[in-house]
């Protein structure tokens, strides 16, 4: 019996063992503790393992949690008889323990734990089959205001219970928008900003939502759902903006006083203001009850509004709702006096103004509320000063301030000055302003010239612009320094050119005839002058100027030999480089104001292009002209009297030249340093530039390249880059090591095309370091090693030569020497 179990326990092994700790073998060995883990859900008779016994043990005996599904066969083979199910039991603690043939424990017990490993074998469910809750209008958006909940029996800590939550359906559902949204974690249904701004209970007053829950994360085929239905009602949102609110200035009762009330939805909210604008002093505070005070009383004429937000935070200080916005009018009582102009008033009004006439207005303030009855001011004349010739002589408009003339006409003699003392008054203010009114004297009297004719001037042409040639004076009888005795001077008849002017002194009236432009004898040799005194002021209707007011003088203007002048300081003209030599250019004009001949010349013509017609002043070319060495020609015009003093003016000859295309293409600078390292091991290209002297377009120059030889299309070709630079490249690699002076030919594409040959050297060497080296060769004019070896044993042989005569000679030098002091010897006496 125990064979067949043992085979039939083999035939259907299959294990599902996880984890084991302390095994010799894979599924069998010896006595000892162990913890095996097991997936729920498996078929029965799954063999787990298989303990040896030692001698003396003979068979084995299983106890502990095997909640009748765990069984040992006598050879120690543990298995289990059901499926395992980790909601029932998580953890099955176990002993084995060996016996002998007598049933005695000869080793263990040994305690074995076997972990039973979750499946997704639960669907999640709901707590409830369906939710109800309710939201505000216009509450916060992304604020839980209900809950939804689902409950997975399997492993928490495994995807198999990771449970998500998702809104299916919303309905109403407007303007397909969503107005609720769930946190897919936590269950939290809030609104999403549309909802908060949309929600209205009046339109909808409830909502439905199907919302969903998956395991797994929801990212499982396998997963399981489960849903339900939650109802929601939308309540009307009391956390809503006051009226604007109105507080009397200056109020003295007592403070802090209640102004309006805010209140959000439910209670335990946390209540605050904040300011819109900084203030030195802000007079308001709210209380836990939404109770909004002023805390002090308001001056209006400080602060005529306030504006302000109250906001409603929950215990984790995060904003309930949107601010509300709370507005407080100052409103105006009378506590501000009428105030007079910060300086006193000054009016005028002249000799003979008209009975009713507006001499003008005093201006008072009050800083009460404009455009009420705190702000308007009347006005009545309590005194005047002096009362001569009478009392009353002006009113004053009762609500305008306005000042009028009352009974006559007023005269300077009487009274110069009037001193008015005002009555200002609003409704329960007054107030004494005071106004000067000065009497002005009429223009009556025109100015008198003291004599009518200032006889003859005679005067040469050139005399200096702003001399002085003549002093006039008139006189006026009307008050000094006012608009009505002020003499301005002007000249009438005998200048209408406006060379002489006359300026006023204002202490004294004189005028004095200046020089404004220069005197031309040959325009007008003779002025015949007449000069008219005026005044600013008008003259009263009645009064006329007359002779008196008029005086005659004659200026006569002598000649002056004077220089030619040219019709203009600058002369231009424009033509081609290209126009043939004695091509007409332009003319210059010059007039001699004695009506003398002109000889025109040339100075400064420093290329020696022009000439010109001494008698016509046409102007004409003598050489080919070259924009490239001058775009711009500037040369100096001069015209000679001829006859006279030989007087001279100058004038500037501008020549602009423009361009034609006589330039051939060059390249941009000159290149020597072109290299490839040789041997060549790819083919390699260089880039070089090409330029023109002629003008260019706008466009820039647009050059085209080409090899200047076709027998080097095998070895070079040359392709265009841009308008001005081209790459000139190697078609094999088989090059020696030398100089190769490559030909390119580069056209301008002008008008007529120009085309020019340039010589490109390019050098194929032996690079060291990535730069070009070329061992030392013999240059023309440069010695051979040879040859500088010749040169320097020749020296020395020379230098050998000079030397052996230098000491030949010194020796012979010195033997003479020694024969001669011998002789010496010989006759020199001898000394006691």
């Amino acid at each position: 019996m125990m064979a067949q179990t043992q085979l039939h326990c083999v035939c259907l092994l299959t294990l599902y063992l996880t984890t084991g700790h302390g095994q010799e073998g894979m599924f069998s060995g010896p006595l000892k503790p162990m913890t095996f883990s097991i997936f729920e859900g498996q078929e029965p008779s799954q063999i787990i393992f298989q303990f040896k016994a030692r001698p003396p043990a003979v068979t084995f005996k299983l106890t502990g949690e095997t909640d009748g599904i765990f069984q040992i066969q006598p050879d120690g083979l543990l298995y289990h008889t059901k499926p395992l199910d980790r909601e029932t039991r998580a953890v099955h603690k176990l002993e084995v323990s060996a016996l002998d043939a007598h049933g005695a424990t000869v080793e263990g017990p040994v305690p074995i734990t076997v972990e039973v490993k979750d499946i997704n074998d639960n669907r999640p469910t709901f707590l409830q089959s369906k939710y109800e809750g309710s939201v505000r209008q216009n509450s916060r958006p992304g604020k839980p205001f209900m809950y939804v909940n689902a409950t997975d029996l399997d492993d928490p800590n495994t995807p198999n219970a990771q449970l998500i939550y998702q809104i299916v359906m919303q309905l109403p559902k407007i303007n397909d928008v969503m107005y609720f949204q769930i946190n897919n974690k936590t269950g939290a249904i809030s609104l999403t900003l549309e909802g908060s701004k949309e929600l209205d209970p009046i339109k909808n007053p409830s909502y439905n939502l199907v919302v969903s829950v998956k395991d797994m994360g929801g990212q499982s085929e396998n997963s399981f759902s489960d849903s339900t239905s939650v109802d929601i009602t939308v309540k009307e949102n009391i956390w809503k903006t006051p009226e604007p609110v109105e507080i009397v200035e200056n109020s003295t009762d007592p403070h802090p006083i209640k102004i309006t009330q805010v209140r959000w939805n439910e209670p335990g909210a946390h209540y605050s203001l904040v300011e819109k604008e900084k203030l030195p002093r802000f007079p308001f505070s709210i209380d836990q009850e939404g109770n909004i005070y002023v805390t002090q009383p308001l001056d209006r004429e400080e602060k005529d509004s306030y504006v302000f937000y109250a906001v409603a935070k929950d215990e984790l200080g995060k904003p309930l709702a949107f601010p509300l916005q709370i507005h407080v009018k100052v409103k105006d009582i009378n506590d501000n006096p009428p105030t007079c102009p910060p300086t006193m008033p000054v009016l005028e009004v002249q000799e003979n103004e008209g009975i009713g006439n507006s001499i003008g207005t005093l201006t008072a303030h009050d800083r009460d509320e404009a455009n009420t009855v705190n702000s308007v001011l009347q006005y009545r004349i309590l005194d005047q000063v002096p009362k001569y010739p009478r009392e009353g002589l002006f009113v004053i408009q009762t609500y305008t301030g306005m000042f009028q003339l009352a009974i006559q006409s007023l005269k300077k003699q009487d009274a110069p000055q009037y001193n008015l003392t005002v009555e200002v008054s609003d409704k329960d203010f007054k107030t004494l302003c005071h106004v000067q009114i000065n009497v002005i004297d009429i223009n009556d009297q025109i100015p008198i010239f003291e004599k009518s004719d200032y006889g003859n001037l005679t005067l040469p042409e050139d005399t200096a612009v702003g001399s002085t040639i003549l002093t006039i004076q008139a006189t006026d009888a009307d008050e000094p320094f006012t608009g009505s005795s002020k003499i301005l001077y002007r000249i009438t008849q005998g200048d209408n050119e406006g060379r002489l002017g006359i300026v006023t002194d204002p202490q004294t009236n004189a005028g004095y005839v200046i020089i404004k432009k220069p005197l031309d004898f040959e325009t007008a040799a003779v002025h015949n002058i007449v000069f008219q005194a005026e005044n600013p002021e008008p003259l009263v209707s009645d009064v006329q100027y007359n002779a008196s007011s008029f005086a005659t003088f004659n200026l006569f203007v002598t000649d002056v030999n004077e220089a030619p002048q040219f019709s203009q300081r600058v002369f231009q003209a424009k033509v081609s480089e290209d126009v043939a030599v004695g091509t007409k250019l332009g003319n210059v004009t010059a007039k001699d104001p004695e009506s003398l001949d002109i000889s025109y010349s040339l100075r400064d013509d420093e290329r020696g292009w022009l000439k010109i017609d001494r008698v016509t002043g046409e102007i004409f070319s003598v050489a080919s002209l070259d924009r490239e060495a001058e775009s711009l020609y500037r040369v100096q015009v001069v015209a000679t009297e001829v006859g006279g003093s030989f007087l001279s003016s100058t004038a500037a000859f501008h020549l602009s030249l423009t361009d034609v295309n006589d330039n051939p293409p060059r390249l941009a600078k000159e290149y020597t340093g072109l290299f490839f390292c040789y041997p060549l091991r790819e083919p390699g290209s260089l880039v070089f530039e090409a330029t023109d002297d002629d003008q260019q377009s706008f466009r820039g120059p647009q050059f085209t390249f080409s090899l200047g030889s076709e027998s080097l299309q095998n070895d070079w070709e040359v392709s265009k880059i841009n308008g001005t630079h081209a790459r000139l490249s190697t078609k094999h690699t088989g090059f020696e090591e030398k100089v190769y002076n490559i030909p390119i030919r580069i056209n301008d594409g002008g008008r007529p095309p120009l085309e020019g040959t340039v010589s490109l050297p390019v050098t194929f060497c032996t690079c060291v370091e990535g730069s070009c080296f070329r061992p030392a060769g013999h240059q023309a004019g440069m010695p051979t090693v040879g040859m500088a070896v010749g040169i320097l044993l020749t020296t020395f042989l020379v230098i050998g030569i000079i030397l052996t005569v230098v000491f030949i000679r010194i020796k012979k030098n010195k033997g003479k020497d020694n024969a001669e002091g011998a002789q010496a010897s010989e006759v020199r006496p001898l000394r006691n």
